[in-house]
């Protein structure tokens, strides 16, 4: 068996190193932590030069508090997402930003009881000043009734999107202008399901409907010739996909998955990739890599090497 195996090579950091470099370095190395993060930048490589695959990108956690919105649009704009699925919270920072607020850099070695007096929400570091919400609240307000008319998530999702302004980037207005299905199953659990549930206080009415999504992203997965998914993080976003894979005749052929949670507690979070298989959300034979890192930390270096090999 030893015959068989590739020595561990090494890493070695040069001065002026592109991160594309250093990424195959990583991936050189064949174990570990840096093994996974270069075999996760072929995968991906793989997958957005397949024009025959429809690629899912799957993400929950605070990548927007944590400073990566940048990041996410390059993967919308870039070509290298077809089908966008996330959560309620990710597009309500989205929006918050994009209204002109920002998230703040603070610590998490703090009084919460003083941070809640002077008005100021934690995510960890990441803090946000209660006053965005106000904004929001106003902004829901004047859109609501072309919001309301909007029959799925998805079109709701880009209507809002319309009329997100356009001077700092969103991935709200991406997704609309660059017309990717942006699906947020769970809608309800954010600042953006609380700002429509305060309309619906008011004897408002909104035609949109949940189940109607379920729809369209089982037959975007049905009709694909081949198909990839990215999960950053797991939970709703993560399932949504997976089930659309799970009924469709192809199940992914691609697949990386950043994540820091752990597979034994047996959420989907956690789940390996390769626990798919048994449900046929992933082929046997498809290119796949988990990996468990600080999504914040490894979304940013694979954007970079992508740009870097596919010269974006």
């Amino acid at each position: 068996m030893k015959e068989k195996l590739a020595p561990v090579k090494q890493i070695e950091t040069k001065a002026g190193m592109t991160v594309d470099a250093l990424v195959h370095a990583m991936r050189e190395s064949g174990v570990m932590g840096a093994g996974r993060l270069g075999r996760a930048a072929d995968v991906l490589e793989q997958m957005i030069r397949d024009k025959e695959c429809t690629k899912f990108f799957g993400l929950a956690g605070p990548m927007v508090p944590g400073g990566n919105k940048k990041i996410i649009i390059d993967f919308l704009e870039r070509g290298w997402t077809d089908v966008f699925v996330t959560t309620g919270a990710t597009l309500t920072h989205d929006l918050f930003e994009a209204l002109g607020y920002s998230h703040l850099q603070g610590t998490a070695c703090v009084s919460d009881e003083e941070l809640n007096k002077k008005g100021i929400d934690r995510v960890y570091e990441s803090y946000l000043p209660n006053e965005a919400y106000q904004g929001l609240e106003k902004f829901i307000d004047k859109n609501f009734a072309e919001l309301a008319e909007q029959k799925t998530i998805k079109d709701f999702l880009w209507k809002l999107g319309e009329k997100t302004p356009s001077e700092k980037p969103s991935i709200l207005r991406t997704c609309w202008n660059k017309k990717i299905p942006v699906f947020c199953p769970a809608l309800a659990d954010s600042g953006i399901g609380l700002m429509v549930w305060g309309q619906l206080g008011q004897g408002k009415k909104c035609e949109t409907r949940a189940f109607d999504d379920l729809k369209e992203i089982m037959q975007i997965a049905w009709s694909a010739k081949r198909a990839g998914v990215l999960y950053v993080g797991g939970g709703v976003p993560k399932n949504y996909v997976q089930q659309a894979m799970q009924l469709a005749p192809k199940a992914a052929e691609y697949g990386v998955q950043i994540t820091t949670d752990r597979p034994e507690p047996g959420g989907s979070s956690g789940a390996e990739l390769r626990e798919g298989i048994s449900w046929g959300k992933l082929c046997p034979d498809a290119k796949f890599v988990d990996v468990i890192c600080d999504a914040t930390i490894a979304l940013p270096i694979l954007s970079a090497a992508l740009k870097e090999r596919l010269k974006q």
